[in-house]
């Protein structure tokens, strides 16, 4: 999970675990409206805040008071960065240490890409649903945590299945819930001595070693180990499908060891103040106006035959030239477009690409049926809502006091299905979870889609790409690496560490 996860992500974006077992016992704080289905009509109250579509880059509420137009641009600079995503501000970020000059262009009005957040009436909505895993070996170096404000979840989910949650816990942080799941539908004894013996064998190689290894599909991999179909669906499926945005499990068995790993040594948390507070930390430390805000760059050419600089255009015609390179840093279908007739193959954003709709809903403090930090998953293979939780319980700020937050991820785009519709459909399955009692006390108020959530990274896969295109070009994002929040800041890095290389230029 980035996993970007922007998550997103991103993603991330991804929840987290060590080693699970389960129980079909239910949280000391579970309501007897929970408990039990209350029957009544339900009408889902609207809020103004409309559907929003992240199909490209979407205006905030709140924009940074930082922000540059495009009339400040320079005619001239070092590095053109295009992109203020955790690609790109991650490779400011090195290009920063060895005090080389750059400019970064971002079409928006705010730094993150896919990893913001929208101040609604004193709610906190993340763009889709996104968790900032701290066992990430690169955010590690470069995030202060402290600062953030991470709030964790706990460390385990509820599956819906069979009519009735069950507990999946980390013993190694819930002892006590995970014993007595030994018997229970969500998997046998072997599948969870499995289970521990994966996160041994993920733990015990490096990160190199895995982004490398032979790959398989997650779904090959797991069957190979001799996973039963009952853990697969009612467990795998929902989980690694919800930071995939795969629930066939398609994806790499490359990414999910390396989540793997992440999750085992790292808690699940929110920022305080949002998903967007980490890419803002990363832009905070960078040089003022260093970021230039609407500034969407259309194409990149070569200021002279047979050189290796390059000038950067934007959509209202503005030029703008780089003495040492520049690093395209934006979501793989637009660098597609921006790097058209600078590749001598054509690059091709693999299809399909993972897509999620995230809805946002409000109610009273008072009326949810769980208090504690969990993240609920739907274990039945029926229905479309992947996984959903109440943000409020981990992250108070996301709502005014005495209101709780609720979000609700599912697993495609749903293009064909009109919001008023689709919030029907989950509502009326939630009611199914919850009853109709607790979440007819609910008010919907957005519904993010998310189309580019995350690139596919089926086999075959290189999650070590290298950035150069050619000598003054180079490119970044979670495609060139993992797709996770760490794959986006790794590929930032690296691609500043290649074009120093290449002007020879590195004092780090």
């Amino acid at each position: 999970m980035k996993l970007m996860l922007a998550v997103p992500p991103s993603s991330a974006i991804p929840f987290g675990f060590g080693t699970f077992f389960s129980t079909n016992s239910k949280p000391s704080h579970f309501s007897q409206s929970f408990l039990h289905h209350h029957r009544r009509p339900f009408k889902p109250i609207i809020a103004s805040s409309p559907q929003i579509s992240l199909d490209s880059p979407l205006s905030n509420q709140n924009p940074s008071s930082t922000s540059s137009s495009p009339s400040s641009l320079p005619k001239k600079t070092g590095v053109i960065i295009i992109g203020a995503g955790l690609a790109g501000l991650a490779a400011a970020t090195r290009l920063q240490a060895d005090d080389i000059p750059f400019v970064i262009l971002e079409a928006s009005d705010a730094v993150g890409g896919r990893v913001r957040s929208d101040f609604v009436d004193g709610y906190i909505l993340d763009r889709g649903f996104q968790i900032f895993i701290t066992g990430y070996p690169e955010a590690q170096k470069l995030l202060d945590y402290a600062s953030l404000n991470l709030r964790k979840f706990y460390a385990g989910a509820q599956v819906y299945y069979g009519g009735r949650f069950h507990v999946v816990a980390d013993p190694s942080r819930h002892f006590s819930d995970a014993l007595s799941s030994l018997v229970n539908p969500m998997g046998s004894v072997v599948d969870k001595i499995l289970i521990a013996l994966t996160r041994i064998r993920v733990l015990t190689r490096s990160n190199d070693e895995i982004l490398t290894a032979p790959e398989v599909s997650t779904i090959e991999l797991l069957r190979r180990f001799g996973f039963s179909d009952s853990i697969l669906d009612r467990f795998f499926r929902p989980f690694f499908g919800g930071i995939f945005f795969d629930t066939e499990l398609k994806t790499t068995s490359r990414l999910f060891d390396f989540i793997f790993k992440c999750l085992a040594l790292g808690e699940n948390t929110l920022p305080a103040s949002g998903i967007s507070a980490i890419p803002e930390q990363l832009a905070a430390k960078l040089p003022s106006n260093s970021i230039l805000f609407n500034s969407r760059a259309s194409s990149i050419a070569v200021v002279e035959a047979d050189s290796d600089d390059f000038s950067v255009r934007l959509e209202n015609g503005e030029e703008l030239k780089s003495d040492l390179g520049v690093i395209v840093a934006v979501e793989e279908f637009e660098a597609v477009k921006i790097l058209a007739g600078n590749l001598e193959t054509p690059v091709q954003v693999r299809i399909p690409v993972r897509s999620t709709v995230c809805l946002y809903f409000s109610t009273d403090q008072n009326k949810i049926p769980v208090k504690d930090p969990v993240l609920f998953l739907n274990g039945s293979g029926k229905g479309i809502v992947n996984n959903m939780f109440f943000a409020t319980n981990v992250a108070p700020s996301y709502a005014p006091s005495g209101k709780a937050l609720v979000s609700v991820s599912l697993i495609g785009l749903f293009d064909n299905v009109a919001e008023e519709e689709l919030v029907d459909r989950v509502v009326k399955e939630l009611s199914g979870w919850f009853g109709e009692a607790v979440v007819g006390s609910w008010r919907y108020l957005r519904m993010y889609r998310v189309r580019f959530a995350q690139p596919n990274q089926c086999p075959p896969t290189d999650l070590m790409k290298n950035p150069r295109v050619k000598p003054g070009l180079y490119i970044c994002g979670d495609y060139v690496t993992s797709a996770t929040f760490d794959g986006a800041l790794v590929s930032g890095r690296r691609a500043a560490e290649a074009l120093l290389r290449d002007r020879t230029l590195s004092k780090v």
